[in-house]
């Protein structure tokens, strides 16, 4: 599904060239589970940006379910982000003025699809806020707000869910609940990939690997996956 052969990504700051990626070779297999974990600088962010066709490596190939990605138009890339890629951020980034039910129907407006309100109650039930639909943001407890994100990622129904430091802004019950919600919705087939620093996060996935300096340090199986 995800294949990454020698990726390279270079930032220049204040006249300094760094090397955010340095040579990545990494393939996910559809239906994985992975983490992706190093301290702050290690490059996670950058190599979940390209994985999110959010930015472009400078060297190196990506492939997305056999397709070269540098390959792809902007038109491919925006239909690529829009329904085969769910997002999910640690600040959740709802509509503050939106009830949930509209938040999570945002996607489907952008891709023009039809039903849209029915699918959003649907994603809605899946997370498990059938009784919180019609809260905005600011009625809803962090754990809630983050299901609502991620309803909103699964809504469009796509194969794969990055998820950038999912539980950063909740404490650590919350936390949990939201990491068996995404094993739920692995087991039903989507492949997820979270970065994180919080090994109590990555126990939840299968592969772990581990960044430093733009390097795979380190990529294992995790022993303990389903045991949570």
């Amino acid at each position: 599904m995800i294949r990454l052969e020698a990726l390279v990504k270079t930032y220049t700051i204040a006249g300094t060239k760094l090397r955010a990626l340095d040579g990545i070779d990494l393939e996910i297999v559809q239906g994985d589970m992975v983490a992706i974990m190093g301290p702050s600088g290690s490059g996670k962010s950058t190599l979940m940006n390209i994985l999110g066709c959010l930015d472009r490596p400078d060297s190196g190939r990506y492939f997305l379910e056999e397709k070269d990605v540098a390959k792809l138009g902007k038109d491919d890339l925006a239909n690529i982000r829009s329904q085969r890629i769910g997002f999910v951020f640690q600040s959740f980034n709802l509509l503050p003025r939106m009830d949930a039910v509209e938040n999570v129907e945002l996607p489907l407006l952008y891709a023009n699809r039809q039903n849209t309100k029915d699918l959003a109650r649907a994603a809605l039930e899946i997370v498990g806020l059938k009784d919180r639909m019609h809260h905005e943001p600011n009625q809803l407890s962090g754990g809630q707000r983050q299901r609502v994100a991620i309803a909103r990622s699964i809504v469009n129904d796509p194969a794969i869910i990055l998820a950038d430091e999912p539980t950063g802004n909740l404490d650590t019950k919350t936390g949990d609940e939201i990491m068996r919600l995404f094993t739920d919705l692995n087991a039903q087939g989507r492949t997820i990939v979270i970065v994180t620093h919080e090994p109590d996060v990555a126990k939840y996935c299968r592969l772990q690997i581990h960044l430093r300096d733009g390097r795979i340090l380190e990529s294992k199986l995790n022993p303990e996956f389903g045991k949570t």
